[in-house]
């Protein structure tokens, strides 16, 4: 094609860039090349084993040598919705998910229910051709549960049951109401502790998840304060499973002379300091608030001129005073947002909290393992399958299993513009693993100016924020054998003549 002068001297000026640009992408792709997992079996191993059942003793959480436990943990929800199964089972074989939890270095996962559940037959959500989920079919929701506790227990994990919801539509006020009362809820727990006594990894029960509203504590009102509430389930529980640790979350308000005016829903301990929970052993209590930031509500303390020094006064006063004092262990319930960034607010909290968590060694489970929960996301993507690298990484701070970055000596990408056009451009990226071992769930992840994808081959190419991609390849791509290569690429319009590719 013939070009004025002009024109010409345009095409130069692209071709020049489009130079650079290459060079850029192999550069870029050889430092960015991440594997969620990346082949942790070795670092799993040299995890030490907790010896169950676990007790207390002031602060901290003991195994039976009396070495002091951290539950590195996460919430895998759904058995307490309409499916009545843990979500995920349409995507994923439910061994695997399991697998890939422990992986990633947590020990525990908190496994929500609802007393309706229960009591159904009915299950859904679940593709019984996938892998092992065949075991399930035919399943009532509790049978289930078990199929998923006893796997859990063959991988190393600990499991937490938290009743979460009474129906399978919202989480109450009280511990009883929604058609289910109080005796309906203690008897729930009595059957689940008497069917999982032989169950060594079920290690305790989180009695009621976040009480609020009307729940109060210390005010010696039957009918609303939780305190009490707490005490005759987690005395109940012991009589039938003496092993069992009893998890006690906090409330929202209702606390006589509480000094901080809000709290979050089940964020509330305040009480603990002039009423504590009153159990048969003592040694089997631990105390559970939930925290938030911005992505779930827009709390006053997220506006104050100091923010976020003013955390620390907050969870201090809120909850952590028990564990300073050693009056009991604290156990972080639930914490999670979709930012992790250290500009926006919701991600210099979270960034912020993870850091108080780590100082001060503190249990946790993550809110939450599944991508479906609105306000928060999960830790992983929508796919079911990939994890959100930058929110591992964070959390990463917390667990035994390093989240890393591969190197050029591992993963290895040549790129190839093999097309450019006036208008567009095909780039192609071979992946090469060098290293003696599988790469196994690899991604990559840049950033992209003046153009746009319009298609791909091999893998997705998902956009995270302004001019950011994630690669993630697909499902019979995931893993890269030794020596081995993937190819996958992309196609793109130009929206102006400074294309990039950067961090």
């Amino acid at each position: 094609m013939r070009y004025i002068y002009k024109r010409k001297k345009q095409k130069l000026i692209f071709y020049n860039q489009f130079k650079s640009l290459s060079l850029a992408l192999v550069i870029f792709f050889c430092l960015l090349v991440i594997a969620p997992i990346h082949s942790q079996e070795n670092a799993i191993a040299n995890v030490p084993s907790i010896q169950l059942p676990l007790s207390t003793r002031g602060a901290k959480i003991l195994d039976t040598t009396g070495k002091p436990v951290i539950l590195r943990g996460v919430n895998w929800f759904g058995i307490e919705t309409e499916t009545n199964v843990p979500h995920g089972l349409w995507k994923r074989d439910y061994k695997d998910i399991l697998t890939q939890i422990k992986s990633l270095g947590y020990n525990l996962i908190r496994l929500p229910y609802s007393l309706q559940a229960l009591r159904s037959t009915n299950i859904s959500g679940i593709d019984f051709t996938i892998g092992s989920n065949k075991a399930l079919e035919g399943k009532n929701p509790l049978e289930v549960m078990d199929v998923i506790i006893q796997e859990a227990e063959q991988q190393g994990l600990l499991i937490l049951l938290d009743c979460h919801r009474l129906n399978n539509q919202r989480i109450s006020e009280l511990w009883y109401g929604d058609g289910f009362t109080e005796q309906d809820w203690i008897d729930t727990w009595k059957m689940l502790a008497d069917r999982y006594k032989n169950q060594a990894n079920v290690i305790g029960a989180d009695l009621k998840n976040e009480p609020h509203g009307k729940a109060s504590w210390g005010t010696d009102d039957v009918a609303t304060d939780w305190r009490l509430a707490a005490e005759r389930a987690g005395n109940a529980i012991l009589e039938v499973n003496p092993n069992w640790l009893i998890v006690v979350g906090g409330v929202e308000k209702n606390v006589p002379n509480q000094k901080l005016a809000k709290h979050w829903q089940g964020g509330n301990l305040e009480g603990v300091l002039r009423y504590p929970v009153r159990l048969s052993n003592r040694r089997k209590l631990v105390y559970s608030p939930h925290e938030y930031g911005l992505g779930v509500a827009d709390q006053p303390w997220f506006s104050e001129p100091s923010f976020p020094k003013n955390l620390i006064d907050r969870w201090q006063i809120g909850f952590h005073y028990i564990s300073s004092q050693n009056r009991a262990p604290i156990f972080v319930g639930e914490f999670g947002g979709r930012q992790v960034d250290t500009s926006s607010k919701e991600g210099i909290w979270q960034n912020e909290f993870v850091k108080y968590i780590k100082e001060k060694n503190l249990s946790f489970a993550y809110w939450s393992w599944n991508p479906n929960s609105a306000d928060t996301g999960g830790i992983l993507l929508d796919d079911w399958q990939n994890v959100d690298i930058p929110k591992q990484q964070m959390l990463s701070q917390l667990l035994p299993v390093n989240f890393t970055q591969l190197t050029s000596r591992q993963l290895t990408v040549t790129s190839d513009i093999y097309t450019n056009w006036q208008t567009g451009f095909c780039v192609s990226f071979k992946i090469q693993n060098q290293s003696s071992t599988k790469v196994n769930n690899w991604q990559l992840t840049f950033q992209m100016q003046q153009a746009a994808i319009n298609n791909s081959w091999n893998a997705n190419f998902q956009p995270k924020g302004t001019a950011r991609y994630l690669v993630i390849p697909l499902d019979w791509g995931r893993v890269i054998e030794p020596n081995q290569v993937r190819e996958v690429g992309f196609c793109a319009n130009k929206l102006g003549l400074n294309i990039s590719l950067q961090m």
